[in-house]
């Protein structure tokens, strides 16, 4: 491994003569079960014969490609390095018989922190509170829950629901899938085009409006956006939203409790609860930035970008999974794929600082977790899948082992106890004196 600059380095890698035999063999092998070739059956055609008739340097090639990230993630995990962003990666020329098969590796590497005092570090710790003012917001909540929508016989005003029949047209052309019959539309609500909502307060049941409007220009379907549309709509009934009162016959339904007072104590409980969780998230990271800021890193911009880079596409790996575009949601949000990168670089600065320091102390501590440690943390982390069965850790870990992943994991749980060391060894003082000492350490303050 050669160290470059801007935390960068090259691995030269060389995959056996043996392996890459294997890989001929198993590429020659999933071809031969598409080829058809005479005297055997389609399907049935040996490796020797594939690489006969297609050439050996052919199949390699394909063998190459097809093996390729497998002998990088090797690379990696073999030479114990934290990469961050895409590698780049040189090949050699094929290899001849029993030659073993070259390549090159450049990539980002996380950078190195030469540790401050992180022994002791203060950092603010706010005490656990509920505001009453949170409480009713979720009692509110619960009541739109159970809400109930009345018909009323009155013209129709700002938060009441319509029943409507509706038909759109540009140019006297109906619109693709602007229609609709028995719909139900909250006014005030937003959904809608502009002026389509508005255009049907005071409307009543029975009763049909012509609306002109327009689309806006940045409209996600691209053949209406700024366009001139005509929108027919009958209102075939106006409801009114009733919430339930705020009673103990509330509380039965909303959370099974007898009284509203009961209701209230629940919610407090919950809500204190769930900030006690998120005090001790918020001081996890004071800490370790406080020990990011004591300690000298260095962290080039490049690594930065990349890092931007690897959440943004982790995030969109995610909404595909929900069914949603990179397109679809630079839309949603109003932004584009640059302002996105760029955004995302304070956070992924910060994140590889904290990496930095975590592996310091990991060396300097000389963490190296059990098997049982790691059991424990496989334990703590499986979750049940859709039948409700939960994988047996000890299987799990049995698994890790014969893949080759049990590193990995060694490395996640040496990094969580370095954090869990670094924690208890802070010291947590008031928001109030941490905002003091930031005002009073700030140059030029």
């Amino acid at each position: 491994m050669t160290e470059l600059p801007q935390s960068r380095v090259r691995l030269q890698v060389e995959v056996p003569p043996a392996e890459v035999s294997r890989a001929l063999e198993s590429t020659a092998s999933r071809i031969g079960r598409d080829m058809r070739f005479p005297g055997f059956r389609k399907g049935k055609v040996p490796p020797p014969v594939v690489i006969s008739q297609l050439g050996r340097e052919a199949v390699l090639d394909e063998a190459v490609r097809d093996q390729l990230g497998r002998w990088y993630t090797a690379a990696i995990r073999e030479a114990q390095i934290a990469s961050v962003g895409e590698p780049e990666i040189s090949l050699g020329d094929l290899p001849g018989e029993h030659e073993p098969f070259a390549f090159s590796i450049e990539i980002g590497v996380r950078p190195t922190a030469e540790l401050g005092q992180w022994r002791g570090i203060e950092a603010a710790r706010r005490e656990p509170a509920v505001e009453e003012e949170l409480i009713d917001r979720q009692i509110e909540q619960a009541r739109e829950r159970l809400a109930r929508l009345e018909p009323v016989a009155r013209a129709a005003a700002d938060g009441d629901f319509l029943v409507i029949d509706y038909s759109g047209s540009v140019d006297g052309e109906p619109i693709e899938g602007a229609q609709g019959r028995a719909q139900l539309v909250e006014l005030g609500a937003g959904g809608l085009i502009p002026g389509f909502e508005e255009g049907l307060i005071g409307s009543s049941a029975g009763e049909s409006r012509t609306l002109d409007l327009h689309f806006p220009e940045g409209y996600g379907a691209a053949e209406l956006a700024g366009r001139d549309a005509r929108f027919e709509v009958s209102v075939s009934e106006v409801r009114e939203k009733l919430l339930p009162s705020l009673d103990d016959d509330f509380a039965l339904d909303a959370a099974g409790l007898d009284t509203l007072a009961e209701l209230r104590e629940d919610l407090r409980a919950k809500l204190l609860e769930a900030d006690e969780a998120a005090v001790e998230r918020e001081f996890r990271e004071a800490v370790i930035d406080a020990a990011a800021e004591a300690a000298t890193i260095t962290v080039p911009e490049p690594l930065v970008a990349a890092r931007a880079k690897e959440a943004w596409e982790q995030r969109l790996h995610a909404l595909s999974h929900r069914g949603i575009s990179k397109d679809a949601y630079l839309q949603i949000i109003g932004s584009t794929e640059e302002q996105m990168l760029d955004g995302a670089r304070p956070s992924a600065e910060r994140a590889l600082r904290a990496e930095a320091v975590i592996a310091a102390i990991v060396a300097e501590e000389t963490i190296e977790p059990s098997d049982d440690e790691l059991l424990a943390a496989l334990a703590r982390s499986v979750e049940p899948d859709e039948r409700g069965r939960v994988a047996d850790p000890a299987k799990l870990l049995t698994q890790l082992r014969r893949s080759g992943r049990l590193d990995d994991l060694r490395t996640d749980v040496a990094a969580e106890q370095a954090l869990d060391r670094l924690v208890a060894a802070a010291v947590a003082i008031t928001p109030e004196r941490a905002a003091a000492r930031e005002k009073l350490w700030t140059p030029g303050s």
